[in-house]
């Protein structure tokens, strides 16, 4: 019986100090792509809080107006179309203003910090920013 104990006891197996390392390593590779990735895709979310907020800005104006408010006043200081909106998002502290383009629609013309970049919008529609691509309205780097 004690011999049997005395050679489970000398049969011990254990991992090497390169054992360790090596799978420390592959930790820190997996862990830095990873930080990566989640950076990327705060600052996507945070690009597409900002067009959100744009489309919600336009869709405001559009409930104004059909409310019979004035085409001309649809700006960051009207404030019947700010009560309308929440007084937060991205555009709470910007200069921004909706305007009917050439073709009657309303459209919107502003620019806010998502993130780590600035996004600014020159007489974008709803359909304008659904349909632009990723990074569309960034501007410099």
């Amino acid at each position: 019986m004690f011999k049997k104990l005395k050679n489970l006891l000398n049969n011990q197996k254990g991992i090497t100090l390169v054992e360790l390392l090596a799978v420390v390593v592959i930790l820190g590779i997996v862990s830095s792509i990873a930080v990566v990735s989640i950076g990327n895709v705060i600052q996507n979310s945070r690009e597409d809080a900002v067009r959100a907020d744009a489309i919600q800005i336009l869709n405001a104006a559009e409930l104004y107006v059909s409310q019979g408010g004035d085409d001309e006043e649809l700006t960051s200081t009207n404030e019947t179309l700010i009560d309308l909106l929440a007084r937060e998002g991205s555009f709470e502290d910007e200069t921004w203003s909706v305007t009917r383009n050439a073709d009657g629609q309303l459209a919107f013309t502003g620019s806010a910090n998502a993130g780590s970049v600035r996004m600014s919008f020159v007489q974008e529609t709803v359909q304008d920013i659904n349909n632009a691509e990723r990074g569309a309205f960034i501007v410099g780097d």
